[in-house]
């Protein structure tokens, strides 16, 4: 499952906010919920891939960062007009300070963040071998961060594993495909470039 067919399986467009999403899937987890669709197997499997999908965008969507309104300066404005005693307007023109804006969160604080989450799921999609899974995510964050090299080799890494799995599945073609692929997303990486190569070479002897 790549990260459009979860988009598409919520009934959204790519790049919907997490707030959609968790919409979207309440909506639709109520339509398809087993308990309310009983002896129905395609109900079910529905559910069960609406409650996949769902899970897999948490871990690529950011989360938004809300923060509450700030009540300091509408308050301390109360306490200037109480104190004040009566008396005759001033004449001279009353100059009101604005409000010190918020400090802007750090974009490149949450894009790691979102890096080495991103990460750890990569590395457990991988140890359960939801290889499909592992390449959708790595590939969503190589979109993101897309002059990160880290996530560059990750991304990499990924493909290799996958067309290593794809030989021993005997799906040649197909596995001499991600293997390219691993070449050309990291191709400065010397230590995979000798292992791909070792890789092609059992491609050919399978083949012959």
């Amino acid at each position: 499952m790549d990260l459009e067919n979860c988009y598409n399986f919520l009934g959204l467009k790519s790049g919907a906010s997490l707030a959609d999403i968790k919409a979207s899937y309440r909506r639709l987890a109520q339509q398809y919920h087993p308990d309310v669709n009983p002896n129905d197997i395609k109900t079910k499997d529905k559910f069960i891939a609406l409650t996949e999908a769902y899970k897999f965008l948490l871990t690529v969507v950011p989360a938004e960062d809300i923060s509450p309104p700030s009540s300091n300066s509408s308050e301390s404005g109360r306490n200037h007009i109480k104190s004040r005693p009566a008396q005759k307007p001033p004449t001279t023109s009353v100059r009101l300070e604005k409000p010190p804006r918020a400090k802007p969160p750090n974009i490149a604080e949450i894009e790691q963040r979102l890096k080495w989450k991103t990460y750890e799921q990569l590395q457990r999609f991988l140890k359960e071998k939801r290889f499909s899974q592992a390449i959708a995510l790595v590939e969503a964050l190589a979109a993101r961060l897309p002059t990160d090299k880290e996530v560059r080799q990750w991304q990499a890494v990924a493909y290799q594993i996958w067309g290593r799995v794809l030989i021993s599945q005997n799906q040649l073609l197909k596995a001499r495909i991600y293997l390219k692929k691993a070449l050309n997303t990291d191709h400065n990486n010397q230590t995979l470039w000798r292992e791909v190569q070792q890789d092609f070479q059992k491609l050919e002897q399978l083949c012959f």
